[in-house]
């Protein structure tokens, strides 16, 4: 979702979002699919595919649903009667690494260290879709994210600014100080007929695990795995549904984290590649498939993006940049063992052509490609209804140092002089231990424990951790290892 050549930002128009729930409020929509319902979107389910916090069993959660929902404070009878769905929740947490040093690693989002952050103080506005007993519906869904998380969700031309503003993808451009931002995640509609739904707009990846809603994860930080796949996608996603163990998936999108950014064919950070097949089209494959058993215990989904992305090939615009194919392919295997005990894989693979010049100490890989990928596992037992543990181990390969810039938030600055640093080449190894409590039906808190160690390709790659690092241009830290320890509280409404 974050990484050396995504990134972007978005300036919201508080009159359209206005307008777009105005117009759903008033309508209502045609109720032509029958025995529509309310929806419990607000009551995060863990599916892969379902990025928006009621998909996939949250972990711990077995295969089944809470019994009880949150209390929904938003919702007015005005809105229910026309299918629509108003909720939202806010996150706060703090966490701290061993070193002191100010960023805690490549480790994002929950970035800083002994420094309180309001994450997300997050706003849905939704009527799903319901075409259960058959016919057409229609709907959309309108997110707004203001807190800490909103710089790495950001969209080039929306809430981030086009890549040759600054040559640097997710530089927010609704942000409001270093730390805090707004931005607009989601913002599409959906027409369905029986089993097959069109989505259109601007909404969330359905690639991986752990998703950028906190409602929708177990542990406060995130693994490197979510932290480099795509954020959002703009475009047409068909969603075909031919049985209650299938999903298909198949769209085009403007590819990772781009709400409306051309390839830059002139101009500042200009391709210097334009003989590359289709160098100026970023026109992307967006799908695959999710398969469920029959006691709809274990789900299995691959899915995968593929398309032209960019990437500068230095500080100054006149360094141009090179296009190249972006791949990705996530697997995502969940199994609820027992009613108390949930295991998760992921394995995602990924790679960039035309990356930069040819990386040394790779032998037998193409000059310019840059590849990434991942291997991660989660277990949950759930205690009782309150408590639930859990653990993940995760391996990150990071083969050419072209994924990983850390602090993120400094490289994601306008106008930075470059106190971050990249080039990470090597192999990155993440354990987190952590419990939620939930205290009722509105408050969830996850205090965690992590340590990081990375193992470069060599010995004099950079160091990813401990003192020094964003605290000048071009700093790394120096050590290869870091204890961190965090909680944060949610509380939905």
């Amino acid at each position: 979702m974050v990484g050396n050549s995504e990134g972007i930002v978005i300036r919201a128009r508080r009159p359209l979002w206005l307008a777009i729930v105005g117009v759903l409020a008033l309508a209502g929509g045609p109720r032509w699919a029958r025995g529509q319902g309310e929806t419990s979107a607000a009551t995060p389910t863990v599916t892969p595919g379902d990025p928006d916090g009621n998909g996939p069993p949250p972990p711990g959660e077995a295969a089944e649903e809470r019994a009880e929902t949150p209390t929904r404070r938003l919702e007015t009878v005005f809105l229910r009667r026309r299918n629509i769905s108003t909720f939202g929740w806010v996150e706060a947490g703090i966490g701290a690494n061993n070193w002191g040093s100010p960023f805690n690693g490549p480790v994002t989002l929950a970035d800083r260290n002994w420094q309180g952050q309001m994450n997300q103080l997050y706003l849905v506005n939704e009527r799903a879709i319901d075409t259960a007993d058959g016919g057409w519906d229609w709907g959309g869904r309108v997110d707004l994210l203001y807190g800490t998380d909103s710089i790495y969700t950001t969209a080039r031309g929306l809430d981030a600014y086009q890549f040759q503003t600054y040559g640097i993808a997710n530089v927010a451009s609704w942000a409001s100080s270093k730390d805090y931002g707004l931005a607009l995640p989601q913002l599409y509609g959906e027409i369905a007929r029986d089993d097959l739904t069109m989505r259109f707009g601007h909404f969330y990846t359905i690639i991986g695990y752990e998703v950028v809603p906190a409602i929708g994860n177990f542990f406060y930080t995130h693994s490197f795995s979510m932290q480099h796949e795509p954020f959002t996608h703009t475009g047409v996603l068909g969603i075909w549904t031919p049985g209650e163990q299938t999903i298909v998936y198949a769209g085009v999108t403007n590819g990772w984290d781009n709400y409306s950014d051309a390839v830059p064919v002139s101009g500042p950070w200009a391709i210097t590649n334009t003989a590359y097949p289709g160098s100026d089209n970023n026109a992307a494959f967006l799908g695959g498939v999710t398969l469920k058993s029959a006691d709809k215990r274990q789900t299995l989904s691959v899915l995968t993006t593929s398309g032209n992305e960019y990437t500068a090939q230095g500080p100054e615009p006149g360094d141009g940049s090179l296009v190249g194919n972006r791949s990705l392919i996530s697997t995502v295997y969940t199994n609820a063992l027992t009613d108390r005990l949930t295991y998760v894989f992921q394995n995602d693979n990924a790679w960039q052509f035309n990356a930069g010049p040819a990386y040394p100490g790779n032998i037998g890989q193409p000059g310019g490609l840059a590849q990434w990928y991942s291997f991660n596992q989660y277990l949950f037992w759930k205690f009782n209804e309150q408590w639930t543990g859990g653990v993940r181990l995760e391996y990150f390969r990071d083969n050419n140092g072209y994924k990983i810039t850390t602090p993120l938030r400094n490289y994601c600055q306008a106008g930075n002089p470059g106190y971050y640093a990249g080039g990470f080449a090597g192999n990155f190894w993440e354990m987190t231990w952590g419990l939620n409590y939930r205290a009722n039906r509105n408050w969830l808190i996850r205090p965690e424990l992590r340590y990081d160690w990375f193992s470069p390709n060599s010995g004099v790659t950079a160091r990813p951790y401990g003192q020094g690092l964003g605290q000048g241009i071009g700093t790394s830290g120096n050590q290869l290892g870091q204890f961190y320890g965090g909680c944060d509280a949610i509380f939905q409404f």
